[in-house]
């Protein structure tokens, strides 16, 4: 019989070590291709994820902005007086931070415009303005805009009042851009508001009247007339990629912190509340990031918000 000596035994060993070193590598190397698919799969699944988001979002089709007037968010949210607007805080994103610019009315309305209120301090009129403003950069962009004030007297037109004090140009901020040139159709009377909805711009601003608006009227009118000449729209819009922006130019008066409810409502709205501080510099950011529009003035300098998900 053949004898091992110790020399031949370290040989064996040292090859079996060997066997199990290499055993151990091809093991790891299994391990990290797992890995490497595993996470390849995640990522590629990830990516796919990412495409069929980008491909169902779209830009909204539609937005209307309501504007009200002279009303706090204590005075409006809860109240009995105005049913449908809680009904479409329930409904929608209700923002309980939002607040106007300043007072009066006019600086406001421009603000919410042209991302400045444009030196005005007052509800001084007439004035003629210019600079960029939201309905320009729409055009810009190959899409649309239009304003509709109940009771203004006819299209582009400019006057200060109109229909026995109802219309006041005060509270339409585009008017204040048709010397510069901004096309007078685009200052459209209420009566000509799309009633296929499909058919209204891009985004559209819509004034009540001295009325409608709360300014003259109760709560009780104001809230009626937007459930008579809303409801429609927002049912319309919840099916078709739209939404409708309700908010206030200012709060009352006399109050300090200028707090106003700011409601959005429509497609791909969940509903809820926002508690983050806004302003009406942060609603016109929001609809220039909506269409991938230049920011405007001060709301350039402001953090932008999302309505949809």
């Amino acid at each position: 019989m053949t004898a091992f000596t110790g020399n031949s035994d370290s040989g064996v060993v040292m090859q079996f070590s060997k066997l199990v070193r290499l055993a151990q590598g091809l093991l790891w190397l299994g391990v990290l291709a797992v890995s490497a698919s595993a996470a390849a799969a995640a990522a590629k699944s990830a990516s796919t994820a990412a495409a069929l988001h980008a491909r169902s979002w779209s830009p909204p089709a539609h937005v209307v902005v309501v504007i009200e007037e002279n009303k706090s968010f204590a005075t409006i949210i809860g109240s009995a007086d105005a049913p449908y607007i809680n009904k479409l805080a329930k409904q929608g994103l209700l923002f309980t931070d939002a607040h106007a610019v300043m007072h009066p009315s006019e600086p406001n309305y421009v603000a919410l415009f042209s991302g400045s209120n444009q030196g005005l301090t007052d509800d001084s009129c007439p004035h003629d303005l210019s600079g960029p403003n939201l309905a320009r950069e729409l055009l810009a962009k190959r899409l649309s805009f239009a304003i509709y004030s109940e009771n203004l007297p006819a299209v582009g037109y400019a006057g200060c009042a109109g229909s026995g004090g109802l219309y006041r140009r005060k509270h339409n901020p585009v008017v204040d851009w048709q010397t510069a040139g901004l096309p007078a159709a685009l200052n459209q009377p209420f009566g000509n508001f799309p009633r296929d909805y499909s058919k209204l711009p891009t985004v559209a601003f819509v004034i009540p009247n001295m009325m409608d608006d709360m300014h003259d009227g109760t709560i009780a009118e104001g809230d009626a007339w937007l459930g008579a000449h809303m409801s429609k729209y927002v049912r319309w819009a919840k099916r078709h990629n739209s939404l409708l922006i309700i908010t206030w130019d200012e709060s009352d008066a006399n109050s300090f912190t200028n707090q106003i409810p700011l409601i959005v409502v429509g497609a791909h709205v969940k509903p809820g509340r926002n508690g983050n501080h806004v302003t009406h510099y942060s609603v016109l950011r929001a609809l220039t990031d909506m269409y991938g529009l230049k920011p405007l003035a001060e709301a350039a300098q402001t953090a932008g918000i999302k309505f949809t998900d």
